[in-house]
C-alpha cells in the first residue's frame, strides 16, 4: 500500500511539474521570440496568446484584456457571415430566457411610471394575479427594499422581483383606486414568455394565428391555438409570420409538418463537408388538406422562411405579402467557458425544391429593408429582383426563385408613409404609454365592457383623439393627425385593448384594417382547391 502511495504522489508531482515547466517554457518562448510552428490555425492561436501576454505584462497602461478579447471575437465573426455572433456572459441569461420560453418571477407587466413601478397587467394564472394584484397598482417595496424613486437601474429592479423557483417575496403596494397601502406575499413561479401572440377568428371559417419568434415552446403554443380555432369552426388558417426573425429550426419544421402529408420534404441542410440531412413530414398533421395563408414581409427571416419555403415548394397554401429577409444559414450556440457563447453558422439550408434563399453577403453589401424601399420593391411587385438562373419548379409546375428570400404568391405593397409613421410610434411605445395614463385616470369607465363588446362596439371618441394629438404635439411630434385619424384611432384602441384584455383583443382589432388580412379575405371567399400532393423526394440541385 505504501509503495502505491509513493507511485501516486510521484506521478502527480511529475504531472504538476510538467504543467509548470510547460507554462514557464511558453513564457520563455514569448519573451525570446521563439519561432512559431504547427498548422495555420495553431500558429494563429499562438500569435493571439503571445499578443495578449505582451499587452498584459508590458503595455504602458492597465488594460482590461477581456474587453480586448471581446472586440477581437466580434471582429473575427464579422468576417465570417452576418449571422454568426458573440453573446456576452451578461446577456446570455436573457437570451436563454427568450429562447426557452419562460423565466421565474412574479408575473407582472409594468412601467417605470414617473418615480414608481406601476402594474400594467398581471399574467393570467401567475403569482401576482393569484395574490390579488391589479392593473394600476404601484409596487413600492420588495422584501423591504425601496423600488420607487429614479435611482434604481432596471436590471436591479427586475432582480428584486425575480428569484429562484418557489421562493417567496413580500411586496408593499399602493392601490390608487382606493388610496390604500397593502401587503402581499407571492411565491415565485415559472412565467411563460409567449411566442404565439394570440389567435382569433376572422370570419366563420377563417382562423388567424400570429407567431413572433420560434422558441422552445412555440409548437406547443401553436397547436393549442390551432385546436382552439378548430373548435370555433376554422377550416382555413392565416399564419402570420411578419416581423418574425426566426429562432429554433425544429419548431419551424414541426409547424410545417402540421400542413404537409407524410413523407413530404420540409427542409434540407448541408454542412462544410457536404453532408446533407433532410427533414420529412410525418403522418397525421393537425391541419392537412386545408387552406393556409402565410403572411410574410421583409422582416420575416430564418425559421419563418423555412415554413414559407416548405409550403410554397410543396404547392400547399398561399404565401401573401412581400419578399422575405433572405437568411438561409443555420446557427448553433457554443459555450466559450466563461458563461459567454458564440452563435456560429454551421450549415446552409435549402427548401424542398433545392433552392437557397440566402441573400448575398461578404464582399457585397448586405441588402437592408431600406435598400428595398429605395428600389421600389416594397411598393411595386415588378421591382422584386429575379434571377432566371435560380428558377426552380414545384411538383405542381409553379416557378419559384432562389437567391434572396421567399417571393410571395400574392404581393401586398407596404402601407403608405403616414401609416408607417403610426406603426413606428406604436413600436416606440407611445400609444401604450398614453393608454396607461388614460386607464390610470379613468379605469372605472371601462369596467363594464367585455372583450367582445370592446372589440366590436367601442369607438375612440373625438375628445380622446384630440387629447392624444395634444399629448404628442407637446412632446414635439410633428404629424398630419387629421389625414391619418383612423390609423391613430385604431392603434389607440388596440393599446387600450392590450392593457384591458390582452393580445387576442389586439389581434382582432388590428385585423379589421390590416391590408394583408383584407387581401386574404378577398381571395379566400371560396376555399381554394389544393393541388394533388406528391410524396416524391426532391434532391438538392
Amino acid at each position: 500500500m505504501k509503495s502505491k502511495l509513493v507511485v501516486f504522489f510521484l506521478t502527480l508531482a511529475i504531472l504538476l511539474g510538467g504543467i509548470l515547466i510547460g507554462s514557464q517554457l511558453s513564457v520563455y518562448n514569448y519573451k525570446h521570440g521563439a519561432s512559431l510552428s504547427g498548422s495555420p490555425s495553431e500558429v494563429a492561436q499562438e500569435k493571439m496568446q503571445r499578443l495578449l501576454y505582451f499587452i498584459e505584462q508590458d503595455y504602458v497602461d492597465a488594460v482590461n484584456t477581456d474587453s480586448i478579447v471581446t472586440v477581437t471575437i466580434n471582429e473575427i465573426l464579422a468576417k465570417l457571415d452576418p449571422h454568426s455572433l458573440y453573446i456576452p456572459k451578461a446577456a446570455q441569461a436573457a437570451v436563454a430566457e427568450q429562447m426557452q420560453g419562460d423565466f421565474v418571477g412574479i408575473g407582472v407587466n409594468f412601467y417605470r411610471y414617473k418615480d414608481s413601478v406601476a402594474v400594467i397587467r398581471t399574467v393570467k394564472g401567475g403569482p401576482s394575479e393569484k395574490a390579488g394584484l391589479l392593473a394600476g397598482d404601484r409596487i413600492l417595496l420588495a422584501e423591504g427594499d425601496t423600488l420607487y424613486g429614479n435611482g434604481m437601474p432596471n436590471e436591479t429592479l427586475v432582480s428584486k422581483l425575480k428569484g429562484p423557483m418557489n421562493t417567496k417575496v413580500n411586496l408593499t403596494v399602493f392601490r390608487k383606486q382606493d388610496q390604500s397601502f397593502r401587503d402581499f406575499t407571492l411565491t415565485r413561479d415559472r412565467i411563460p414568455i409567449v411566442s404565439v401572440d394570440g389567435h382569433t377568428m376572422l370570419n366563420d371559417s377563417l382562423g388567424y394565428i400570429k407567431i413572433n419568434r420560434f422558441a422552445a415552446t412555440t409548437y406547443e403554443e401553436f397547436e393549442q391555438a390551432l385546436e382552439a380555432l378548430k373548435a370555433q369552426g376554422a377550416q382555413q388558417l392565416v399564419l402570420d409570420l411578419r416581423d418574425n426573425l426566426g429562432g429554433y429550426m425544429g419548431m419551424a419544421t414541426q409547424i410545417s409538418d402540421a400542413f404537409l402529408p407524410k413523407d413530404t420534404p420540409i427542409v434540407y441542410t448541408k454542412n462544410k463537408e457536404g453532408v446533407t440531412a433532410i427533414t420529412m413530414a410525418t403522418a397525421g398533421g393537425s391541419f392537412e388538406n386545408k387552406a393556409v395563408y402565410v403572411l410574410v414581409n421583409e422582416r420575416s427571416a430564418s425559421a419563418s422562411e423555412i415554413i414559407a419555403g416548405a409550403l410554397q415548394d410543396n404547392d400547399v397554401g398561399t404565401i401573401v405579402g412581400r419578399r422575405t429577409f433572405g437568411k438561409g444559414l443555420v446557427q448553433r450556440e457554443m459555450p466559450l467557458g466563461d458563461g459567454s457563447m458564440v452563435r456560429l453558422t454551421i450549415a446552409r439550408y435549402y427548401t424542398p425544391t433545392g433552392r437557397s434563399i440566402q441573400k448575398p453577403y461578404g464582399d457585397e453589401t448586405y441588402e437592408s429593408a431600406q435598400d428595398r424601399y429605395r428600389s421600389g420593391e416594397l411598393q411595386y411587385k415588378d421591382s422584386i429582383p429575379i434571377v432566371d438562373s435560380l428558377a426552380y419548379q414545384t411538383p405542381g409546375g409553379k416557378t419559384v426563385y432562389g437567391g434572396g428570400g421567399i417571393i410571395p404568391d400574392v404581393f401586398v405593397p407596404i402601407e403608405e408613409d403616414g401609416a408607417l409613421v403610426v406603426q413606428e410610434l406604436e413600436r416606440l411605445g407611445v400609444f401604450s404609454f398614453y393608454s396607461f395614463e388614460q386607464l390610470d385616470a379613468h379605469r372605472e369607465d371601462y369596467k363594464d365592457l367585455s372583450q367582445a363588446e370592446f372589440v366590436s362596439q367601442y369607438q375612440i371618441t373625438e375628445a380622446l383623439f384630440e387629447d392624444f394629438e395634444r399629448y404628442l404635439s407637446g412632446s414635439g411630434v410633428v404629424f398630419d393627425f387629421e389625414t391619418h385619424k383612423e390609423a391613430i384611432k385604431q392603434e389607440l384602441k388596440a393599446a387600450l385593448a392590450y392593457q384591458l384584455f390582452g393580445d387576442h383583443a389586439v389581434l382582432a382589432i388590428r385585423a379589421q384594417t390590416d391590408p394583408m388580412i383584407k387581401k386574404v379575405l378577398e381571395i379566400s371567399v371560396a376555399p381554394p382547391q389544393l393541388p394533388n400532393q406528391t410524396n416524391n423526394i426532391h434532391l438538392l440541385q
